[in-house]
């Protein structure tokens, strides 16, 4: 009896998660998808950064290397703001740029990312936002979020090799 318990409760895991992803629209998955691969990427760079290289810039008017990955982290937050229509505060910025606070920032500003993206119906993904004095859909908006943290990767790359760090997924084997 216990066994087709197991196999009914099974059953009806996999019934209630093949709806839920039925459901979601094609687009919020492959967008997760590339959330996915973004997260991953800044944060094998963030990880194989030195901590005493989170101050370094290569010029004197640019973001620091910590200060890169604060800024990814805080902007995720602020276009979220944007795509749920709530008026985002960006009185305050992170002073924190060290290594450990700025990972935690990016691994949470992503996971929350994900998670609001997530419950995104198509309706969501047509509603109008503006943002940067220009109009948007929420669908074309989550593809300039994707766009921002892609410019920063290729930031942070470049700051990387110019500190000899190689990126870790581009390390011969």
């Amino acid at each position: 009896m216990s066994k087709l318990r197991a196999l009914i409760f099974c059953s009806a895991i996999l019934f209630t998660t093949s709806i839920t992803i039925a459901e979601q629209p094609i687009f919020v998955q492959e967008f997760l998808g590339q959330v996915d691969f973004i997260k991953g990427r800044l944060m094998q760079l963030a990880e194989a950064m030195p901590e005493d290289k989170y101050s370094w810039k290569p010029g004197e008017e640019v973001r620091s290397v910590g200060e890169v990955y604060v800024h990814s982290a805080e902007a995720n937050h602020y276009f979220l703001s944007i795509m749920n229509g709530t008026k985002p505060d960006m009185s305050e910025s992170s002073k924190e740029t060290d290594k450990k606070t700025a990972l935690a920032m990016l691994e949470k500003s992503f996971d929350v990312v994900k998670e609001t993206a997530g419950n995104f119906t198509e309706e969501d993904l047509n509603k109008e936002v503006e943002a940067f004095g220009m109009k948007f859909s929420v669908r074309n908006f989550m593809i300039t979020l994707l766009n921002h943290n892609h410019e920063h990767l290729g930031q942070s790359i470049a700051y990387a090799r110019m500190n000899g760090i190689t990126p870790p997924w581009s390390e011969k084997e």
